[in-house]
């Protein structure tokens, strides 16, 4: 097969067969096929797109590049849990210790910041001493002893996707329906879970800027998942809007200990025990979702899943004084207010503007091979429906870069709309797909 042909053949708008899928996938993984042709390649896939056979073929040729993960060793149904991606999303740091401590073992892998959007690899990392890579032996031992462990990909699960993943980053190809179906599928399915339970975002802070894109692409990843055997439910939710306050690495992480001790904002503790219920469901512990969100606020309350957050800490390596000390964490050299120049109710917030802010500030990559300032992020002071006085802070921005933080701070000046009167509210959730 030639290289060439394939890209202008996508190009033009064909449709590319399973063996010039594999070709190419293959040849990459392999380095015989170059990162120029590959970013020609995702380009053109990005303008044409994909249909459902090429999408599935993908997949499988992503998933097939390297090994897959057999967690029949860990008794109980095993659940994994996906976001594709939002500003503030922190809810897999959230979700994993509340699931665990209701009894559903947590084996999961998890990915870096893509785009503006965070990555929980780097947000956990944002812990002294966290380790995110482990043998396999210690992975498969945390999980059945304490019940659950968060590690960075392998390089051998589904590798192809991790080299496509690093280059779609920096290449401007993230938001395609096929290209996020088949990378977060192809980790999914290869990870070893029983189930899945998938939080797609749509807004302007996510890839899929409208309910219809995220309910397809939804739709997608339940069908892929569901054809290989694993139970897999999808919740659409809303990010047009930031999630929670803290937009970062490690001030994200503050906010899933405030929520996990039941001191979170509201937006964020509502999706996380939702989301956790659905996972107490699919493993079985419970035998409805809205059982399990009981379960789920249960473990919240007795400080349980608080507690369990504080042995995954220590299991792998991680200070758990973090839990009850902030000031632990690496923190900022800089720090800079923003204040309004008008009083009233914050109308809107651009959550994309917010998370290219953290971006600009230190807090995500613009080049692959960039490294994060994990002290680097954003608080809002204020969100939807809250009332500002002129000259009150309605943000912060932190990091390390002065020119960073700059940038930043003239962006979030921007993304705040503000009016007279309060707004009407889009729900968080938005539908659940099964």
């Amino acid at each position: 097969m030639n290289m060439n042909e394939i890209i202008a053949k996508k190009r033009d708008g064909d449709i590319l067969s399973p063996e010039e899928i594999e070709y190419f996938v293959k040849g990459y993984t392999n380095e015989e096929i170059p990162d120029y042709q590959i970013s020609a390649l995702l380009m053109a896939i990005f303008i044409q797109g994909m249909n459902h056979d090429e999408t599935l073929a993908l997949t499988k040729s992503m998933l097939n590049s390297g090994d897959t993960v057999d967690l029949s060793e860990i008794p109980g149904i095993k659940v994994d849990k996906h976001s594709t991606g939002g500003i503030g999303d922190k809810t897999t740091i959230i979700v994993a210790p509340i699931a665990a401590a209701c009894g559903v073992p947590i084996a999961k892998m998890s990915g870096r910041g893509l785009g503006f959007t965070g990555g929980t690899v780097d947000k956990l990392e944002s812990i002294p001493g966290f380790q995110t890579i482990l043998k396999s032996e210690q992975f498969m031992e945390q999980v059945r002893k304490i019940g659950i462990s968060v590690i960075g990909q392998s390089a051998n699960i589904a590798p192809a996707d991790k080299k496509i993943y690093a280059l779609r980053d920096v290449t401007a190809t993230v938001e395609n329906l096929s290209l996020i179906t088949s990378s977060i599928m192809s980790k999914k399915l290869a990870s070893g879970s029983d189930a899945i339970v998938l939080d797609v975002k749509c807004g302007r802070g996510a890839f899929a800027e409208t309910e219809e894109q995220a309910s397809m692409l939804a739709g997608m990843m339940v069908e892929i998942g569901n054809a290989a055997g694993k139970r897999t439910i999808a919740a659409v939710t809303d990010m047009n809007n930031p999630l929670g306050r803290a937009v970062g690495n490690s001030v994200e992480i503050i906010e899933a200990i405030e929520t996990l001790k039941g001191q979170g904002p509201e937006d964020i503790s509502e999706l996380s025990v939702i989301l956790a219920g659905l996972m107490i469901f699919c493993g079985g512990v419970a035998a409805t979702a809205e059982e399990g969100k009981g379960l789920a606020k249960e473990a919240i309350k007795s400080g349980r899943a608080l507690r369990k957050f504080g042995e995954f800490i220590t299991a792998q390596g991680g200070n758990p004084e973090i839990i009850y000390d902030y000031s632990l964490f690496k923190q900022p050299k800089i720090k800079r207010l923003i204040t309004t120049d008008r009083s009233g109710y914050v109308a809107s917030i651009d959550a994309k503007a917010i998370g290219i802010s953290s971006q600009l500030a230190g807090g995500g990559r613009t080049k692959k091979e960039d490294t994060i300032d994990l002290s680097a992020g954003i608080y809002l002071f204020k969100k939807i429906n809250e009332y500002v006085e002129k000259g009150e802070a309605i943000a912060e921005v932190f990091g390390d870069n002065e020119q960073g933080v700059q940038s930043a701070v003239k962006i979030i000046s921007e993304a705040y709309e503000m009016s007279f009167e309060k707004v009407q509210e889009k729900p968080l959730i938005k539908k659940i797909i099964e």
